[in-house]
């Protein structure tokens, strides 16, 4: 009895579950089947607006990447996206190869502004394994096409990312790529920061101390110069000891007509470059030639071409000098070859030389000399300053016997003794109102 009424209860199941016919009309219908999902099965592009982009390293300000991802149908927002660099960085004794705010972007999309996107810098330590920089994008609600406008303002140290190119990849809220293609981004040199870039200082017929600050750019190296002041033809030497810049760091000493050295610090202020003088002592009339090592240690060549050297002091600006040696007066110029980097000593013939500073303290402070070119008869005043261009090398300005001024860059390179020195980059020609370099 009971299997009888067990089969009885499933065969009304079945006519209730299946559709019944009475007249032509359904009397009963199956229930509807939840529709099927519907997920991407393409993955859309990101084109590039405009071609590649390069992106000063340096004091330019932000510039403009522009790209369009067109997204496939039926992708389940929200839109997450990253875009993400191939350099890899590793740190450097400890120190990170870039700034912490190396790069600062702004990104917008379909014209909405999203303020400050964020970027990763992850860095390599020994090693150990680490993804490449990236910016996270925003996240965004779905739309067929995505226009991105993301800024990018980089600093110096953004050199470091060699990167040529910068893959994008979108993805939805299942985290499946739904858009990916590659930008072309180029972090190329760009305006050094005013601390980076070199400063000459020149004194003209009426003792009024001019400032020319570099501007980072060889086509235009110096802005218009500014006045330090006046009462500096009371010197018959001024000589920086430490490399000026256009961020107003600099030290210089200068030699009044009794012989009496003065020091003048530097403020870091452009606009008063120098604070109140600081008496050294007297007897410096008897050197022919003071110049500047670039550290705040300063050489002084006496009247029987010996060369003594004063390091800085602690606590005053010079040590006791020490005999360096003789031989110096071979030299009719001798001046600072750039910041931390030597001197430079034109001969008799004309032939310009390069002295690297050891480093050694203490113990000889200059390597064996090295021939940089001849021909250097031709100018009357030479100044080594820091950095003029973007290439991260002391510079070189010397003025010829008409007045003009000729920049040559790059004259810092090492060689083993006895090697002749790459002669410097074409020099470029500018000149000067009434300004005599410093030397």
């Amino acid at each position: 009895m009971a299997r009888v009424r067990t089969a009885v209860v499933a065969a009304a199941l079945v006519a209730a579950l299946a559709p019944v016919t009475l007249g032509g009309s359904p009397a009963f219908a199956a229930p509807a089947m939840p529709a099927a999902v519907t997920t991407a099965t393409e993955v859309g592009t990101v084109v590039q607006n405009g071609g590649p982009l390069a992106v000063p390293a340096g004091e330019e300000g932000a510039v403009t990447l522009r790209f369009t991802a067109a997204l496939p149908a039926g992708v389940q927002g929200p839109v997450t996206g990253v875009l993400r660099l191939s350099t890899k960085l590793f740190e450097i004794a400890g120190s990170p190869p870039v700034s912490e705010n190396v790069i600062r972007s702004t990104c917008a999309v379909n014209g909405v502004a999203y303020g400050a996107c964020r970027w990763n810098m992850p860095y390599l330590h020994d090693a150990q394994d680490a993804d490449p920089p990236s910016l996270d994008l925003p996240t965004v609600t779905v739309a067929g096409t995505l226009a991105y406008t993301v800024t990018l303002d980089a600093d110096r140290t953004a050199l470091a990312l060699v990167d040529k190119e910068a893959r994008v990849e979108l993805k939805d809220s299942t985290g499946a790529v739904v858009a990916q293609g590659t930008v072309g981004l180029d972090f190329v040199p760009g305006t050094p920061p005013p601390g980076q870039r070199g400063t000459v200082h020149a004194r003209d017929a009426y003792g009024v101390l001019w400032r020319y600050e570099g501007t980072g750019d060889v086509t235009r190296p110096f802005a218009p110069r500014k006045r330090v002041g006046g009462g500096w033809n009371a010197y018959t030497a001024v000589t920086p000891v430490r490399s000026a810049t256009a961020g107003g760091r600099g030290d210089l000493v200068a030699r009044d007509k009794a012989g009496v050295l003065w020091y003048y610090q530097g403020t870091g202020t452009p606009s008063a470059p120098f604070a109140p003088r600081q008496r050294i002592g007297g007897g410096w009339n008897a050197y022919t030639a003071l110049v500047g090592v670039g550290d705040g240690g300063l050489v002084a060549r006496d009247r029987d071409g010996v060369l003594w050297r004063y390091e800085p002091g602690y606590g005053a600006p010079f040590e006791p000098r020490q005999r360096v040696g003789g031989g110096w007066n071979t030299y009719s110029i001798l001046t600072m070859s750039g910041a931390h980097d030597g001197v430079l000593g034109r001969d008799k013939d004309g032939v310009l030389w390069k002295y690297d500073r050891t480093g050694i303290i203490p113990g000889p402070p200059f390597e064996p000399r090295q021939r940089v070119s001849g021909g250097w008869n031709t100018y009357t005043a030479f100044a080594g300053a820091s950095e003029i261009g973007r290439d991260e090398y002391p510079d070189l300005v010397a003025r010829d016997g008409a007045g003009k001024l000729w920049l040559y860059q790059g004259m810092r390179k090492s060689l083993p003794p006895g090697s002749t020195v790459s002669s410097p980059a074409p020099r470029a020609p500018w000149s000067a109102a009434d300004g005599t370099p410093t030397t």
